[in-house]
Parts: structure tokens; C-alpha cells; sequence
């Protein structure tokens, strides 16, 4: 191991796993192109050429949605705002922001708000780039204009991740914990779980705390019981 841990009151020898929080990092640097997420990170690098100035972005939960959002936002400058606190119509015409990011389009309820933002985009020369986990639809939204400004948006999809993305975000996350791992572990762990980024996250995580309690090297069996423990869950 690298990383150093506490002793326990007992002096077992067994380290007690200090669970000091790691922040997803969200540069460009840091994200990992593959097959499921290339068509996404082009069109985002585009950008500002882009077929419309709303584009909006469709893909699984934990494919790095919002990773893509976060690059595109520092990119463009953009203001991000909440889905469920939407700006009014005169908070945009008074500060004209030149781009809007909104991260999970899809939560929105105010449907009135992002009707208006969305004609405002298309009004001014703003730029808008939204999140969702699917294509707008009738049975999701209320407002048949709305449903309709949605649906006119250019839309660029991402994929769930597949093994070998999967695979380099393990060993990206590995070594950001400065954890020994071999190599049957990452490939047993690649192979078996949730095809997502957020899973990825916090499996590492459960595995880095059980690895420095036992103060011993990842391993393929402290990996399967990891993630027994971890399904399970």
C-alpha cells in the first residue's frame, strides 16, 4: 500500500480507514474518450459551431453526462442553472447570458420557464446546452409547444460505458487513490460491474476503505468480496 491509515485502539495492526472525500475531477484532461461517448465530445468541442445554438445532450445515468457538461461550460463560459430553479424570462433579458448549461434538462417542473429560456435562446445569441437521460417525449411533457421546442433541439448521444472505458476510469480512479492494484483485479471488476462511471466511483471507494483497514494490496479475492458486499447493497 501507499497510502498510510491510523492503528486501531488495540493494536491489532489493522488499519482503520480514514474516509477522506476525493472530488470527481471534470477537465478535459480527465475524461476518457471511447466508442460510446466520441460523437458527444466532438460535437461539444465544436462547439461554437454547432447545427443549432441549443444542442441537447442524451445518454444513461453515469455515462458522464455531466463531465461533458462541465467541459463544455468551461469552454463557453456558460452560466449553469438548476432544473428546478429555472431563471424568469426578465432575470435573462437583463443579464443576456451568452451560454446556459443545464444538467439534467429533465428534472425541470417549471415547464413555462424553460419554454420561455428556450425561446430565448433561439431569440438572442445566446447558446444552450442541456442534459437529459432520453429524448423528450409526450407522456414527460405537459405543453405541446414546449414538447415541441424540445424536440427541434439537435440531440448527440452518449452510451452507458462498455468494458474497456470502464476499465481505464478504474485505473484513473485507482491512481488518483494512490492504490496498488493487480492486474486480476481491475480486469474482475471491469467485467463485472454496472456499466457507470458513478458505480466506478464508489466502488473504488468501498475498495480503497477495505484495502487500507487490511493494510494489504487490492487483490482479485478483495475485490470479488468487495463486490459481493457491494451488489448486495
Amino acid at each position: 500500500m501507499t497510502k498510510a491509515g491510523a492503528l486501531d485502539d488495540r493494536g491489532s495492526g489493522r488499519q482503520l480507514p480514514l474516509d477522506l472525500p476525493t472530488t470527481p475531477r471534470f477537465g478535459r484532461e480527465d475524461f476518457l474518450p471511447a466508442a460510446s461517448n466520441r460523437a458527444a465530445l466532438e460535437m461539444i468541442e465544436r462547439w461554437p459551431d454547432w447545427p443549432d445554438r441549443a444542442l441537447a445532450l442524451i445518454g444513461p445515468k453515469g455515462a458522464g453526462k455531466s463531465h461533458l457538461c462541465a467541459i463544455w461550460a468551461a469552454r463557453a463560459g456558460a452560466c449553469a442553472v438548476a432544473p428546478d430553479a429555472l431563471p424568469m424570462l426578465e432575470q435573462l433579458v437583463a443579464h443576456a447570458p451568452r451560454a446556459i448549461l443545464i444538467d439534467d434538462v429533465d428534472r425541470a417542473s417549471d415547464e413555462t420557464a424553460l419554454f420561455h429560456l428556450l425561446n430565448f435562446v433561439s431569440e438572442s445569441d445566446a447558446f444552450l446546452l442541456m442534459s437529459a437521460t432520453r429524448a423528450p417525449r409526450a407522456d414527460g411533457v405537459r405543453l405541446p409547444d414546449l414538447l415541441s421546442r424540445l424536440r427541434r433541439a439537435p440531440a448527440v448521444e452518449i452510451g452507458a460505458p462498455d468494458e474497456e472505458l470502464m476499465r481505464a476510469v478504474l485505473v484513473k480512479l485507482f491512481a488518483d487513490r494512490q492504490l496498488i492494484v493487480e492486474p486480476p483485479a481491475l480486469a474482475f471488476a471491469a467485467l463485472r460491474l454496472e456499466r457507470s462511471l458513478d458505480a466506478a466511483r464508489a466502488f473504488v471507494a468501498a475498495l480503497d476503505r477495505e484495502a487500507l483497514a487490511r493494510g494489504r494490496p487490492v487483490t482479485r479475492a478483495l475485490a470479488a468480496k468487495v463486490m459481493e458486499e457491494f451488489i448486495r447493497d
